[in-house]
């Protein structure tokens, strides 16, 4: 998580934020599905496209590559990117509605995952995660494993919330 977090708040020529992708393998657990985030893939500086609209744009090359992971892996696909610390942290309106847009397009490639969306900060994160192309659902623990165990449980609307 510390390189994750250290490649998505690196500067970027006219982005003002970073994104990237994490694989997850999945298994059914006794409270539901778990998600093992496997490994990261940063997009590339140039693969992202000057829209001063949002925080950061990604080319159709920095998809067809996370589309590529999904089918040559057999893995799920996850974007990732951080915002800022807050008293809750969650998505943006235009990463709910972009997200609605290209998630469910990894269900063309690879059916049998799911799939989603993940937002850090400094401190946390949240998620939302597709069993479906149509079946969109909130993230409701994260677990980081480390030296230390953080175990992390969403709000009922999926945010975080932090407190310094």
């Amino acid at each position: 998580m510390a390189r994750l977090r250290d490649d998505l708040e690196r500067s970027h020529a006219f982005a003002h934020e970073r994104v990237g992708f994490v694989t997850v393998r999945a298994a059914k657990g006794l409270e539901g599905l778990v998600l093992f985030a496997d490994e990261y893939y940063p997009v590339a500086d140039n693969e992202y496209l000057p829209d001063p609209s949002v925080g950061a744009m990604i080319g159709q090359e920095a998809f067809r590559k996370a589309l590529e992971l999904a089918l040559l892996k057999g893995v799920g696909i996850f974007h990732v990117h951080m915002h800022g610390l807050s008293p809750r942290l969650w998505f943006s309106g235009t990463d709910l509605r972009e997200q609605a847009k290209f998630v469910p397009d990894f269900f063309s490639v690879c059916p049998q995952m799911p799939h989603g969306a993940l937002v850090l900060n400094a401190k946390t994160a949240a998620g939302r995660v597709w069993l479906g192309p149509n079946d969109v659902r909130k993230i409701d623990v994260f677990e980081e494993v480390g030296a230390r165990t953080l175990l992390m449980r969403s709000a009922a609307d999926g945010s975080m919330d932090f407190y310094a």
